[in-house]
């Protein structure tokens, strides 16, 4: 049956395997349901990047995949398959590109399986899609595309993405965690999982932490178990007591970290999942951005500020700097992003540096 006559009732979603690009893939889960009226809509996603699906309306059930990054595994995947053909899904949305991810709705036998073409999936993938980079240089635009007929761009403007954390989740969080809400707090996420090029360093941190001290603001640090010793060393080059700047990098599971981030009155991160998060929940924010570049995968909110110093070397896109000095964060200083603060949070601080906006348009990997 040609898709523009197919009504899916019953669909899943393979997601992606990062956080940030499974915020960014809820405008097509918006889109789905605009375009199929009563569609229920089940995710399969890794169990770290569940907890975010779980927080998404359009998303009904997070089924856990089980596998590894890289891994085949084809007997693990044959028995998924089989647990799923048991759901009835009628039609299949693969986020991810690779091979891999196209294998359980093909064992499945889900009838239609919609997504771009890449790493030769033809069969596997039956509704085909084509990447063209230069009219979608947003990542959410081509997740949002796959919601259209192939060969059909996404309608602008595209729904921003909102998860939700409520007042009941964020008291019980608190309450697990033995915290109480400061009068002011700014969560700070140091971490950014795809290398230390997207890292803002830890010196320049503090630096922030301790002018927020002096404010009155408290800081919260936020973050998996791998940011854990960042955030130690932020908490020490600053030299403030646990209640002025709190290091819960590790502490927390994704989902009571969606809280705290809602809790917060504003948010200073890298180019990171928790970047997304935390615009998905409509908290004011400073972005930093060094190797990598908004064009690609901005922080989709109007509350968003993003800091860049657009040096003639990135963005690189690379892991590590190429060059060895890492000049567009060392040289991104604290001054530029206390300035881009809520002006409700700080007073006015003298020989605060000119920020540089990065608009959300260029270039992608």
């Amino acid at each position: 049956m040609p898709l523009s006559r197919f009504t899916p009732r019953h669909g899943l979603i393979v997601a992606p395997s990062w956080v940030g690009d499974a915020v960014m893939a809820q405008p097509l889960f918006m889109r789905l349901h605009e375009r199929h009226p009563g569609l229920v809509l089940d995710a399969l996603a890794p169990p770290w990047v569940a907890p975010v699906l779980a927080r998404m309306p359009e998303i009904r059930t997070v089924h856990r995949n089980p596998f590894a990054h890289g891994e085949f595994n084809l007997k693990g995947r044959l028995t998924q398959a089989r647990e799923l053909r048991a759901a009835g899904y009628d039609a299949v949305w693969i986020l991810p590109n690779s091979l891999k991810s196209s294998l359980v709705p093909f064992f499945a036998r889900i009838p239609k399986r919609i997504g771009f073409t890449g790493e030769s999936r033809y069969g596997l993938v039956n509704v085909r899609h084509h990447l063209d980079k230069q009219k979608t240089p947003l990542m959410v635009a081509r997740f949002a595309q796959l919601a259209e007929r192939p060969g059909q761009l996404p309608a602008e403007p595209l729904p921003r993405p909102r998860l939700t954390s409520s007042p009941e989740n964020q008291a019980r969080t608190l309450a697990q965690l033995g915290l109480k809400r400061p009068e002011k707090l700014v969560a700070f996420c140091p971490g950014a999982e795809y290398g230390p090029a997207k890292r803002w360093p830890a010196v320049h941190f503090a630096e922030l932490a301790r002018r927020l001290h002096h404010a009155g603001v408290a800081v919260w640090i936020l973050g998996s178990p791998k940011d854990h010793a960042i955030g130690e060393e932020i908490v020490a080059l600053a030299g403030l007591a646990t209640e002025a700047c709190h290091n819960l990098c590790g502490a927390t599971a994704l989902d009571a970290a969606i809280d705290l981030l809602a809790l917060a009155d504003a948010v200073v991160c890298n180019d990171s999942g928790l970047m997304h998060v935390a615009a998905a929940l409509d908290r004011p924010l400073v972005a930093v951005y060094g190797s990598s570049s908004p064009g690609f995968t901005p922080p989709l909110s109007d509350r968003a500020t993003v800091v860049s110093l657009k040096l003639s070397c990135s963005p690189c896109y690379k892991r590590e700097c190429p060059l060895g000095h890492l000049d567009c964060l060392n040289k991104l200083l604290p001054g530029q992003v206390w300035q881009a603060l809520p002006a409700g949070l700080t007073d006015p601080h003298p020989g605060a540096h000119t920020i540089s906006i990065v608009p959300m348009t260029g270039g992608t990997p």
